[in-house]
């Protein structure tokens, strides 16, 4: 248990500047597709090794729809086409709100936990973060031509698809083995995102070059096989608050890469914006952890 919070905290967090620097010289619906792909291939191919079965049923494949749509799609594809302006710094920020959302959809289904006043009230605290974090700010820069608002919006849409995605697949639960599990979702996600890239044409943008293809090696091996894979296991192995720490520690390594490898920094606003967010975060994940919520 110990190694598998590892991989997601720091891998994880290790994403963000490698989405960053590939999707400089590919495209990004097609770098996330081709990414999801052949790591979903890898997987699958390891889980058929392992004697686990494909899905056969049609609830196991609506369930791995459902989840590599708003996962991968939606909670992926977004972050990866907004990186092409945001820092990878400010949307590793903005991601963390995530674990707000989480603790909120966690309320739904059989398996809810209800939220105490406390916690509402850090939400709203952690709404008031992101929207520092998403404000246009005169200290920190976009890439050429690039407008921040609309790309911050974004990841912050991914979040929700994101959170919803979690929980929805913790409240539906599957028999599948969670190495197939993820295999599975990874192909949808990324044939789907691979067939968005090819109807835009991305294809004839696509670059060989060494920081496109290293970045795209790395976030299918590291971030696709090892951590996605990871964290699909976690979520039939924990609460949405314990989830929610991931939100903790990911930022951190994102910022401190950004800052290291691309002199990325953060305005004022972000400043205020980060610790507000962190705070809320740390408050919603401790005062989270109450009675069970009523079946809806």
């Amino acid at each position: 248990m110990v190694a598998a919070w590892s991989v997601v905290y720091l891998v994880w967090g290790s994403t963000f500047l490698a989405i960053r620097i590939a999707v400089a010289d590919l495209p990004p619906a097609m770098l996330a597709g081709v990414r999801f792909i052949l790591a979903g291939l890898a997987l699958g191919s390891l889980a058929l090794a392992r004697g686990q079965k494909i899905p056969t049923t049609l609830r196991q494949w609506r369930v791995c729809a459902i989840m590599g749509l708003a996962l991968i799609v939606i909670g992926n594809g977004l972050v990866t086409w907004a990186e092409q302006w945001v820092p990878s710094n400010q949307a590793a920020l903005i991601i963390a709100s995530s674990a707000l959302w989480t603790a909120w959809f966690g309320t739904f289904g059989p398996r809810g936990i209800a939220l105490s006043g406390a916690t509402r009230a850090g939400l709203v605290l952690g709404l008031a973060g992101v929207a520092m974090l998403v404000w246009p700010s005169s200290d920190v820069q976009a890439a050429p031509g690039g407008d921040l608002l609309w790309p911050k919006l974004a990841v912050l849409v991914s979040t929700l698809a994101w959170s919803g995605g979690v929980i929805y697949g913790r409240n539906a639960g599957t028999d599948l083995p969670p190495l197939m599990f993820a295999a599975a979702q990874m192909l949808v996600g990324g044939s789907v995102l691979t067939f968005i890239g090819l109807a835009r044409g991305e294809i004839y943008l696509w670059q060989w070059t060494l920081p496109g293809i290293g970045g795209l090696l790395y976030l299918t091996v590291f971030g696709s096989c090892l951590a996605y894979a990871t964290y699909i296991w976690l979520i039939g192995q924990t609460t949405p608050a314990r989830l929610s720490t991931i939100a903790y520690v990911n930022p951190a390594v994102a910022t401190v890469l950004g800052w290291w490898l691309l002199d990325e920094t953060l305005g004022p606003l972000q400043l205020g914006g980060m610790m507000v967010v962190l705070a809320a975060v740390v408050w919603v994940s401790v005062s989270g952890r109450t009675r069970p919520a009523r079946t809806r």
